[in-house]
């Protein structure tokens, strides 16, 4: 069965090549950060390289940290590769923004008020200072005099006040009110509209001001938000100055937005590129680059981009690491990323008045049998081997392995066993009564899975007509939506309104620094894309986040049983954890992918000459 599964990929592999080959002028259309990867090319001594805490035998060992301790050139300037193959977005502020490339042009000119360290945890070292209550129910911060915004104006309490106040509002629909918003007192029943004011929020002054949870949660330590909104730049909703529509499509977030980060926007052309400008009153000091221009970069061309010296520092699809490796000018990092690749099942709807999901039994994939079946049908070993030549490995559950405490390593997940998947398929009355080769449902009825998958890079197709093959080898058929992959916009659209037409998808989570994972599969989840419910998961999500769970042993316990019953309710199937690699030209200094180095923060990056 594994020989007959790689002749697939091989074979797959060839003929889209050949495709690629007659079509080398064009880009391929959409997808996210779906396959970054990137790796040191030699750095031998061991001692030299800090290694990411996790299973060594996954992949080559690589570097977090640049090898050049050159000397900087005073007014330098670093071009930036965003890898995607399609323009990003644009929404461009921490409180409407939902896809990472927004994020990656974000995170150069602006920036969380507190710091993290290396285990993503709250520290005083940003630009404000907390102070925790002694019933840890109460965080108090201070904003440093000297964090200004882009503008001149002084970063306030009350512009954080203003995120709160957005994120919050009863009109919001973005996908960012989650539990660690919800948790501030008296924030339920501002975004029911029953209060202009969010109870729990206290304005001391222009620069202190103090935050008080319904409960004690260790999610204030890795999730709290503190990312401000510039109210006297983007307009005030509070006053009716403006309305949330208003500034999401304003050009105040699109076209000139403001931060306080080390960069300020000088010129943006929309969903192409970025040019910022050294930002000379930065709260740290002066930021190590004159400029830095970021540019979108497709897949198919970012290798050709590094090797020519046209752009500094990118992402690097995984499929393409052994061209990447042998690239002179640059050097190759690499760690575990905070990500996962996985297949959703479609089992409901996302009832946009009561702003939560619902399940309907009614659905395609509603069988939990068969939905455990399709997990053990997928052969993800072969996938990470073959395609991604070790840098992404089959994933168990659904808190990944950087989360070493949560993670449980005891879990197998469902692992690739086919006659494990026909007898599961056996046991729901799925069966092929027709004889062609296919399983009809319990009822006798025909059974067709529509497949939702996203474009870009060499790998794409390929694994979607792979997983196909996987199910169809054990009776199940699937035919991908409209015949097609789609762009990773569309790809998204579509799951954000529960498009019916969906049985399954293919997509990838950036799970961000908290374990926690009620903000992808709570039951008021935006992003519960499966729209997957139960009163267990419920239980077992609030108990994660609880007083309690300051005790670690108590949450690594509850985070066991949430992994276990995802194992056994399978809304999704988590296909690879990946690493993270990213390419950078020999001339940069002065960066880290480690968040732990003081050199991770975009400030530091440097070029000699």
């Amino acid at each position: 069965m594994a020989k007959k599964q790689l002749m697939l990929l091989v074979g797959l592999m060839l003929a889209l090549s050949v495709f690629l080959a007659a079509c080398s002028g064009k880009e391929n259309a959409g997808d996210e950060k779906t396959e970054p990867v990137k790796e040191e090319e030699k750095k031998p001594a061991e001692e030299e390289t800090k290694e990411d805490p996790v299973d060594p035998n996954a992949a080559p060992v690589f570097p977090l940290d640049v090898s050049n301790t050159g000397t900087p050139i005073e007014d330098g300037e670093l071009t930036y590769g965003l890898v995607a193959d399609a323009p990003f977005e644009g929404t461009l502020s921490y409180a409407f923004y939902s896809g990472a490339p927004d994020a990656e042009v974000l995170d150069f000119f602006d920036e969380s008020l507190l710091g993290a360290d290396g285990d993503y945890l709250i520290t005083n070292d940003g630009a404000a200072t907390y102070e925790l209550s002694e019933d840890n129910k109460t965080i108090t911060l201070k904003i440093g005099d000297n964090v200004n915004w882009h503008d001149g104006e002084p970063v306030k309490s009350t512009d954080l006040l203003y995120t709160y106040e957005l994120l919050g509002h009863p009109e919001y629909v973005g996908d960012r009110y989650d539990f660690m918003i919800e948790n501030v007192e008296g924030m339920p029943a501002y975004n029911k509209g029953e209060t202009k004011e969010i109870s729990g929020i206290k304005i001391i002054s222009d620069k202190e001001m103090s935050f008080t949870f319904t409960e004690a949660s260790p999610s204030i330590m890795s999730g709290f938000v503190s990312n401000a909104t510039p109210r006297h730049h983007v307009g005030d909703v509070m006053t009716g100055e403006v309305t949330l529509e208003d500034i999401m499509a304003s050009d105040k977030i699109r076209v000139n937005p403001i931060g306080f980060g080390p960069y300020k926007v000088a010129k943006i052309v929309p969903g192409e590129s970025v040019l910022y400008e050294r930002n000379e009153d930065y709260w740290q000091g002066k930021p190590g680059l004159k400029t830095v221009v970021l540019k979108v970069v497709s897949s198919a061309t970012v290798l050709e981009a590094l090797k020519k010296g046209e752009i500094d520092y990118a992402s690097v699809p995984v499929d393409q690491y052994l061209v990447a490796k042998d690239i002179e000018n640059t050097e190759l990092l690499a760690k575990v990323d905070l990500a996962y690749t996985y297949i959703g099942f479609n089992l409901g709807t996302w009832d946009a008045d009561k702003k939560e999901n619902i399940m309907d039994p009614s659905k395609k994939m509603s069988n939990k049998l068969v939905r455990q079946a399709m997990w053990h049908a997928m052969d993800n070993d072969t996938i990470g081997k073959e395609l991604y030549h070790g840098l992404r490995f089959p994933a168990t559950t659904l808190i990944i392995p950087v989360f070493a405490g949560f993670h449980d390593a005891s879990n197998p997940g469902r692992g690739y066993d086919p006659e494990k998947a026909k007898a599961l398929l056996d046991e729901a009355g799925y069966v092929d009564t027709n004889g062609d080769g296919f399983r009809e449902n319990d009822k006798g009825e025909e059974f067709v899975l529509t497949f939702a998958s996203m474009s870009g890079g060499e790998t794409a197709e390929p694994i979607a007509q792979f997983y196909m093959q996987n199910w169809a080898d054990v009776g199940i058929k699937v035919e991908l939506l409209d015949g097609r992959l789609h762009d990773f916009n569309a790809f998204y659209d579509m799951l954000k309104a529960s498009d019916p037409r969906i049985d399954i998808y293919q997509g990838a989570w950036g799970t961000g620094s908290d374990p926690d994972p009620s903000g992808l599969y709570g039951r008021t989840a935006s992003f519960n894309y499966p729209h997957y419910v139960s009163d267990k998961n419920d239980e077992l999500l609030a108990a994660g986040t609880s007083e309690k769970a300051f005790d670690a042993a108590y949450r690594k316990d509850i985070y066991n049983q949430w992994q276990a019953l995802m194992v056994e309710d399978v809304p999704v199937a988590p296909t690879v954890y990946r690493y993270k690699l990213a390419a950078a030209n020999k001339r940069v200094v002065n960066l880290s992918i480690d968040p732990g180095s003081d050199n991770y923060s975009r400030w530091k990056w440097a070029v000699t000459e």
